[in-house]
């Protein structure tokens, strides 16, 4: 073969060669924007949460991270939706304890399985709970609540994120520790929820303090009593539920990321680092402890334990409650 076309047909397999490594399927992930399903309407806390981290998220990754939201039942729509997706890594779900151990504990018939339909990545906050009253209320501590609801029966409602989420289950052990009733309004998410409470339409919200703390603080709303191991600085006047004589109702809840089962190792892996990483962030840190919220990143293993440990948990609350499944 002539020296010029042994050049040729070199230069032609090299530059195959370059094709090769840069089609589709050899391409390193992730090489295309991200989808983060938030199965709660906007504004509620699992929405914050995502928010304040998706884009240090989508930095890590080197693409961005899209927020979708996709709330009712619960967020059972939301959460259904994402575990039928393809499992490449390019479609992630805001993995919470009211969609991924409360919902699950309270439905008869389960639309998704929070451990076997879904790929553990990482925690990312332990969000504490507040219990908020319109500042108008004429209803001004927690012993005063207790009272009037038990002066009052059937009188007062409290609004949810739907029926048999996290806020509703803990409005019916709330009922249940302190001996009283309230009705029980369901939303599409805790955002509408918070807007009902502050026209009057409904009494009391056991909300997640990242989605009432900017209404609080403005005056809008009144904190009587915080989930969390001790009184939180931005609300230094507010008893804990156990300082208020309750503390079984003194437990804040996980918010974190999962994909749908099947993703492969390598993905999950960078995932769990953009996390780390993303956390890491002292912006990002300040912005979800400005919210009431504490930064949690988690191991993938560690996430897994944390999430069928809960369901165990409200499986068992629920019994102990005797909540009809819906």
């Amino acid at each position: 073969m002539k020296k010029h076309h042994l050049r040729h047909l070199t230069a032609f397999l090299v530059a195959g060669g370059c094709l090769a490594a840069a089609s589709p399927a050899m391409a390193a992930y992730p090489d295309q924007p991200v989808r983060l399903i938030v199965p709660y309407a906007p504004g509620g806390t699992t929405d914050l949460i995502a928010r304040i981290v998706a884009p240090r998220l989508g930095e890590a990754l080197g693409q961005p991270v899209v927020i979708l939201n996709k709330p009712g039942a619960g967020g059972a729509i939301g959460s259904t939706s994402a575990a039928r997706e393809k499992p490449d890594g390019y479609t992630l779900v805001m993995a919470v304890e009211s969609s991924h151990a409360v919902n699950p504990s309270v439905h008869a018939k389960q639309l998704y399985d929070p451990v076997k339909d879904f790929s553990p990545i990482s925690n990312l906050a332990n969000v504490l709970g507040v219990l908020d009253v319109n500042a108008d209320s004429p209803i001004k501590t927690f012993q005063q609540l207790v009272d009037t609801l038990k002066a009052e029966p059937g009188k007062y409602s409290f609004g949810s994120s739907g029926n048999g989420g996290y806020s509703h289950l803990f409005g019916e052990r709330f009922k249940s520790a302190t001996q009283t009733q309230l009705l029980h309004v369901p939303y599409k998410g805790l955002g509408p929820a918070l807007t009902d409470l502050l026209a009057g339409q409904i009494n009391v919200v056991f909300d997640n303090l990242p989605s009432s703390y900017g209404q609080i603080e403005s005056g809008k709303l009144r904190a009587l009593a915080v989930a969390a191991p001790h009184r939180v600085k931005q609300l230094p006047d507010v008893p804990t539920y156990a300082e208020v004589g309750y503390p079984q109702l003194n437990t804040p809840s996980w918010f974190g990321l999962a994909a749908p089962a099947g993703v492969p190792d390598d993905i999950l892996d960078t995932l769990n680092q953009a996390v780390k990483t993303a956390l890491a962030d002292p912006k990002v840190v300040l912005q979800i402890e400005q919210q009431g919220a504490v930064p949690d990143y988690t191991t993938r293993q560690q996430f897994a334990d944390m999430i069928r440990e809960s369901n165990e948990r409200w499986q068992q609350v629920v019994t102990d409650i005797k909540f009809e499944k819906l």
